[in-house]
């Protein structure tokens, strides 16, 4: 969407039944749902999957877990082909950061080796590079892409950071705090030609896009089926190809270690692995409703439409543009510059976070990126355009008192009351989320 270009509210996805998309999920109606890609959220039909599973294993662990490797097998099976990747590629894994530790354990010690990450990375996957580095008697070197680099641009400034020490390239399919792309298949080829290898964190990829790994040239690829995928949490794939793929072991050692990969993280003693085995469920049920095709569109236009909703009040409210400008934009998700002086770093974006879902009964994602602070919206089936517009409406403006008190990370103080029709951001009751 351009920065001139107005988009109107899509209709609400239905269930079969004629019921609201949000009926599905168990997800708490006196809450506003605005954070999907943090957490995810699960669908019941998923929940109660795992549920049955739960129970299967406990009425019988003896014949359960024998019986595991074969029923992980199948389940590889069906993930890679949502992934459209070879099942003898996919291991599972608890989370995308798993899967970035499994990578670091597996390579070898590279004296004064270099690792290049970028200044949009996941902290937790950065920190492991660092170590990892320090293992090496190495460095890091960050490559800093601006917010608004278009592809040419991103691919140059990543590039530019690859030297003859480097042995490993980590880098983000889909960024966390910035929600843009990064060309990963173009920085993994040449990559590769260099004689590096590639890790790509894909954490929010599956779901959001209809093939992540086309056209890869990486050697690692690990993301999140618990995040858009709607998997029971703790449900994550790690794609190896190439010859380094041999030396990945799963974290924990067990039985299976003799095994080649990926069959040797199908059996690790008595992990529960029932979230793995009630993904598909929850892969076939967005298919079986509405089509993941049909959902990813959804889901782009309601982000389009709650970044134009919510991007006007903020611009209202300080007159100042709110919209931003990113350089590769993803699916489903964007961003609105906070007033100034709000989540201008990760613990104070942290902070509101947590704030605004404790007086304002919204879970709402807040990040930082060079000092300014971010709402990131990343939309969902079971959202709608209402959700936006009472965001809009009813939280811009304490916002906005918040950012000219300077009191927006501070704990446990009510909600102010004040004068005015809803509309003005008064601490007036919420309607019913949903129908009773």
């Amino acid at each position: 969407m351009s920065k001139t270009e107005l988009v109107t509210a899509p209709d609400p996805l239905l269930l079969a039944d004629g019921r609201l998309a949000v009926e599905a999920w168990s997800l708490d109606p006196a809450l506003r749902h605005l954070n999907h890609g943090s957490f995810g959220a699960v669908p019941l039909v998923a929940q109660r999957r795992q549920e049955a599973l739960r129970a299967e294993m406990e009425r019988s662990p003896v014949v359960w877990f024998p019986a595991l490797p074969q029923r992980l097998a199948a389940t590889r099976a069906d993930l890679a082909a949502f992934l459209r990747v070879d099942a003898a590629d996919l291991a599972l894994v608890p989370n995308a950061s798993a899967g970035a530790s499994v990578v670091y354990a597996a390579l070898d010690r590279r004296g004064g080796g270099e690792i290049v990450v970028t200044d949009h990375g996941y902290g937790a996957v950065t920190m492991g590079a660092e170590r990892l580095a320090r293992r090496w008697g190495g460095r890091v070197r960050t490559a800093r892409v601006p917010l608004d680099a278009d592809e040419d641009q991103a691919y140059e400034a990543v590039v530019a950071e690859i030297g003859e020490a480097t042995e490993l390239v980590v880098v983000d399919q889909i960024t966390s705090a910035t929600a843009r792309r990064l060309p990963v298949e173009r920085i993994g080829a040449e990559a590769r030609r260099r004689g590096a290898a590639t890790l790509v964190d894909g954490a929010h990829a599956p779901g959001l896009l209809a093939a992540p790994l086309a056209d890869a040239a990486y050697d690692f690829w690990t993301g999140n089926l618990h995040k858009w995928g709607c998997a029971p949490r703790g449900t994550a794939a790690l794609v190896a190809r190439g010859p380094l793929r041999e030396r990945l072991h799963p974290l924990i050692d067990s039985w299976g270690a003799p095994d080649p990969y990926p069959d040797r993280f199908d059996q690790q003693g008595t992990l529960d692995a029932t979230s793995y085995l009630a993904a598909p469920t929850a892969l076939a049920f967005v298919e079986r409703s509405w089509g993941w095709s049909a959902a990813r569109r959804y889901m782009d236009d309601l982000a389009d439409y709650g970044a134009q909703v919510i991007g006007a009040a903020v611009t209202r409210l300080t007159g100042e543009d709110s919209r931003v400008d990113v350089g590769m934009p993803v699916p489903g998700m964007r961003l609105v510059r906070l007033p100034d002086g709000l989540g201008t770093t990760r613990v104070e974006a942290d902070a509101l976070r947590d704030r605004v879902a404790r007086e304002l009964d919204v879970e709402a994602a807040f990040t930082s990126f060079d000092g300014i602070g971010y709402l990131r919206l990343s939309a969902h089936v079971y959202n709608t355009a209402d959700d936006y517009e009472y965001f809009a409406e009813e939280c811009v403006p304490v916002l906005g008192d918040w950012a000219a008190t300077g009191r927006s990370a501070a704990p446990g103080r009510p909600r102010p009351l004040r004068p005015g029709p809803p509309s003005s951001g008064s601490a007036a009751p919420r309607p019913p989320r949903r129908p009773a």
